[in-house]
């Protein structure tokens, strides 16, 4: 996996989301993910959004993802 396919995958999942992707072994990867849907939502809801857009690479070929996870409104503010 590359930061790339990770991004495109939230991006499937997640459509509309605005994703930056980094990794620096291809196997531990931060994400930046802003969307709508994470309006109302706590963090653990916000991650699983995303672990669900990842399904079962979670674990494999995505050894770890660290998640900040933003609505528009407040990625505005940071």
């Amino acid at each position: 996996m590359n930061p790339e396919e990770v991004a495109r995958l939230i991006r499937a999942g997640l459509p509309g989301a605005q994703v930056e992707v980094q990794s620096d072994d291809q196997t531990h990867f931060a994400a930046r993910v802003i969307a709508r849907e994470f309006a109302g939502k706590r963090s653990l809801a916000r991650h699983q959004l995303v672990y669900r857009a990842l399904g079962e690479l979670m674990g494999r070929e995505i050894h770890a993802l660290s998640i900040e996870a933003l609505t528009p409104e407040e990625s505005e503010r940071t």
